[in-house]
């Protein structure tokens, strides 16, 4: 019997998630550890140590992939302290974590470091990312501009008495399965959403627009479903992707069973320019996807608890009282389980890990006690269709 997990983590307003496989292939989406959750009254978890028990737990040191949507802090944050990392001894050994493979965007490539507080850890991770293309091993890069190639790769390929084209078949385009894993072997598939050519090339990328958006197709037993995970993309980065899928045919490809909404919970990822008094009414393309949830379907906030309070209508950052009704309202529209937040599961005072096992029988909530027990939520809701 082939059962494959999803994990959501609670960091507060940040994302790590991760696919473990039924043959135990591991893909890790995102790292944000905060210090705070070092701390034992803390609600956050502290992922360092969470990550590094279930890895033991399994007897591993590694992840098969991890993949960074974008270089944002709340995507990065402890990232440098945790993995190892192959260009500098500096960051290896010492109980330091693996990554068999690194997936990100192109724009992680190209970015220059800004003076936020995050460039010295985005700097670390791009200096990675290029030693990792360079010596052509364990590193995919998803799309492929012209701007890549003019302003640093084909300079570098040149020095190294390479061809322009040694490095092309680490490159993923959008509308595409990514090479790695299969339906046969491993039981699941990553098709490539986003992002585009156009994120780099089309003057001045923006970085949350260059994020990593795939559909994760999971095979239980014959019986399939459908995992969305989507970065910190915005409204007008997911009306591309609908048209652009709508056009190819593709259409399946945005369904979902779990949908790891964007941008904790943001309005503007259901449309950018208004947010709404009560609810944001979302873009025409945006409410495509939101009704391609499938019956039992979860969505998932990777966000501090969303209130229902006067002060939270007002809110500028996100996560936002407007966004979640509009979520709570699709959920229903589609037959779904349930809004879910990181952050309030079980209860907002100690939050714990969002698990889902999934099996031909459906998706099963792994529901977790504040004391740490776990178990399975009711009844295992059949799968539709």
């Amino acid at each position: 019997m082939n059962k494959h997990e999803i994990v959501f983590y609670p960091v507060a307003n940040g994302d790590t998630s991760q696919v473990i496989t039924s043959n135990g292939r591991r893909i890790l989406f995102d790292f944000c550890h905060r210090s705070c959750g070092e701390d034992p009254d803390d609600p956050v978890i502290d992922l360092n140590s969470t990550l590094k028990e279930e890895l033991s737990a399994v007897e591993r040191d590694d992840f098969d992939v991890v993949a960074f949507t974008h270089a944002d802090k709340d995507h990065i944050s402890g990232s440098t302290d945790f993995f190892e990392l192959q260009h500098a001894e500096k960051y290896q050994g010492n109980g330091r974590i693996k990554i068999n493979t690194l997936w990100i965007p192109a724009a992680m490539l190209l970015e220059n470091a800004s003076n936020d507080e995050q460039s010295e850890e985005f700097v670390i991770l791009r200096q990675e990312a290029r030693h990792r293309l360079l010596e052509g091993k364990d590193i995919l890069v998803f799309s492929h501009p012209a701007k890549l190639d003019e302003e640093w790769l084909h300079e570098k390929l040149k020095e190294r008495g390479l061809p322009l084209n040694a490095r092309d078949h680490l490159f993923v385009d959008a509308g595409t399965i990514v090479p790695g894993f299969n339906l046969i072997d491993d039981k699941v598939e990553f098709f490539c959403h986003s992002p585009f050519i156009k994120h780099c090339d089309d003057g001045d990328f923006i970085r949350n627009e260059a994020s990593l958006v795939f559909n994760v197709r999971l095979d239980a037993d014959g019986e399939y479903f459908d995992y969305l995970e989507v970065g910190d993309t915005d409204s007008e980065g997911l009306e591309d992707i609908v048209s652009i899928t709508e056009y190819h045919g593709n259409m399946d490809r945005l369904a979902w069973d779990v949908f790891n909404i964007p941008h904790h919970c943001s309005y503007k990822s259901l449309n950018k320019d208004e947010k709404g008094d009560k609810e944001t009414t979302p873009k025409p393309l945006v409410e495509k996807i939101l009704l391609a949830g499938k019956a039992n379907a979860y969505i998932v906030s990777s966000s501090c608890p969303v209130t229902d309070l006067k002060e939270s209508y007002e809110q500028v950052q996100p996560p936002h009282i407007q966004a979640r009704k509009t979520y709570e309202k699709y959920i229903n529209k589609v037959d779904g389980r349930k809004f879910l937040v990181t952050m309030e599961e079980p209860n907002a005072n100690k939050p714990k890990p969002i698990r889902f096992e999934i099996a031909s029988s459906g998706i099963s909530l792994i529901k977790a006690a504040a004391t740490g027990a776990s178990f399975l939520a009711s009844v295992k809701p059949p799968r539709a269709g």
